[in-house]
């Protein structure tokens, strides 16, 4: 394999690839990035054996061939290499070596067999629609600070995606929570879509999706199964198993009866929180929520710090409530909260409280209430 290609597409490629690649590993194989030359393009390829990403980039193939180096240690070099450097590649059968080269730089890199390499097929793929970048990011930014991070309850170690048909329309849906708040966020249903397994994406594959799609302007393809799932834009291929799991009914936690109704200025409210939160206690970060007309007060307090409050107005008119909440979930949630008003919907001092956007109703969050 010889080929030249410039420094900003390699490392924007690399970058993507080998966030995949685990640090530590007992299987050396996993810790290297595949490079495939052939056609004028080069081909990176980085598999954990749970999601294996592929990107391709313009380059000047001499000879085609394909090898593999270090994920990391690559990725390093090119990194540090001046902007605009344009990199030689080739490789050294002989002495299982890849030679790389910039302007007055040399290095040597070991390298392993793609005989090796793990290939994760995609098998069958019955179910596919395409969803633009936009909408899926949205999907994944305002659920995925709800993934539960307890391995004991690895279903919940994921967003649960799937199709809903509620009152005529349906919807691509997905859903996060961590058994103290939860994330619904939908979008009209891709056609395609209808029919569609639940599925739950896990949190690496979540969080490495999202990441390449920062940029991405257009559309991507969803092609999934029961245990796998692969979303296909620009350049780049993700590949994931999925969590072999059931997701629980959250429907049942969400809370029909609630009939108390407060809405506050989002961005004031999200101050006022953070400020009070200063005092509440490092354990359980609670602070304490009082609504009456007109009227909200913030209050948190600590045997060693003291106490705060604060007061902003609401839209409220009704019985005097007083509820608790961990002040960084309140705060996670009204973060996602893109309108200016935040819409509290609640019960009593120990029901669970609908958060909503106020004016967008394709979001809706639930929390769990403290004791105080």
């Amino acid at each position: 394999m010889k080929l030249t290609i410039e420094r900003a597409a390699l490392l924007r490629a690399l970058g993507h690839v080998q966030s995949v690649v685990e640090r530590r590993n007992t299987i050396p194989i996993l810790s290297n990035v595949m490079l495939d030359a052939r056609d004028g393009n080069l081909s990176l390829t980085a598999t954990d054996m749970e999601i294996a990403i592929v990107e391709t980039v313009p380059a000047e193939i001499s000879t085609a061939g394909a090898i593999t180096v270090p994920a990391h240690t690559l990725y390093d070099i090119v990194r540090k290499l001046p902007d605009g450097a344009q990199i030689g590649i080739e490789t050294d059968a002989e002495a299982g070596q890849l030679n790389l080269k910039a302007g007055r730089a040399r290095f040597k890199l070991g390298t392993l067999d793609t005989a090796e390499f793990p290939a994760m097929s995609d098998g069958d793929l019955p179910t596919g629609f395409v969803v633009s970048a936009k909408d899926f990011r949205s999907l994944i930014d305002r659920t995925r600070f709800a993934i539960s991070s307890e391995e004991t309850r690895y279903y919940l170690n994921g967003i649960y995606l799937h199709a809903e048909g509620e009152d005529g329309a349906d919807r691509l849906r997905a859903v996060a929570t961590d058994g103290h708040r939860l994330a619904r966020v939908e979008m009209p249903l891709p056609e395609g879509a209808a029919g569609m397994p639940g599925v739950i994406i896990p949190r690496k594959t979540v969080n490495e999706l999202r990441k390449l799609i920062e940029e991405t302007g257009g559309d991507i393809d969803v092609s999934l199964s029961e245990n796998k799932i692969r979303f296909a834009f620009d350049d780049a291929v993700l590949t994931s198993k999925l969590i072999d799991g059931t997701f629980p009914d959250y429907k049942r936690v969400i809370p029909v009866g609630n009939d108390k109704t407060m809405e506050v200025d989002r961005k004031a409210f999200a101050g006022a929180v953070d400020l009070v939160s200063t005092i509440a206690t490092e354990k359980s970060r609670a602070i304490k929520l009082t609504v009456e007309n007109g009227n909200l007060s913030l209050s948190a307090s600590s045997p060693d710090a003291g106490s705060a409050e604060e007061e902003l107005e609401a839209n409220y008119q009704g019985d005097t409530i007083t509820v608790g909440f961990n002040s960084r979930y309140l705060l996670d949630i009204t973060q996602q909260i893109e309108g200016d008003q935040a819409q509290f919907v609640m019960a009593d001092a120990n029901s669970p409280t609908i958060v909503r956007d106020a004016a967008d109703d394709s979001a809706l969050y639930v929390l769990m209430p403290m004791r105080v």
